[in-house]
């Protein structure tokens, strides 16, 4: 499956602060085919990394971000924490300082 620069810096930076047991695609979902960008599993920690909001992009316009609701909350619902995170949120360092204080 292809990643997007966003995730792949997002997967930089988890390496770079040493945390582990994350996978990358994690189907969360028996019934659907979602996945999610990131997932520590043992933690029920899912990552989602949002590209393209200032550009009209999937996840900001009516039926992806529909889409988006669902995927969601079914996570929810199946007892998963649910991080989400733009772009500035990973180059600022604050999408890493979010999920450590999780994890913690």
């Amino acid at each position: 499956m292809k990643t997007s620069k966003l995730e792949e810096l997002m997967a930089f930076q988890l390496f770079a602060v040493g945390l582990k047991g994350f996978q990358r695609e994690y189907k969360f979902c028996d019934t659907r085919r979602w996945r999610s960008d990131f997932a520590f599993p043992d933690r029920k920690l899912l990552v989602e990394c949002e590209g393209a909001i200032y550009s009209n992009g999937r996840h900001t316009r009516g039926s992806g971000y529909e889409a988006d609701l669902e995927k969601y909350n079914t996570a929810t619902l199946l007892g998963f924490k649910v991080l989400r995170f733009s772009l500035s949120h990973i180059q600022s360092g604050e999408a890493i300082r979010m999920i450590q204080e999780i994890l913690k």
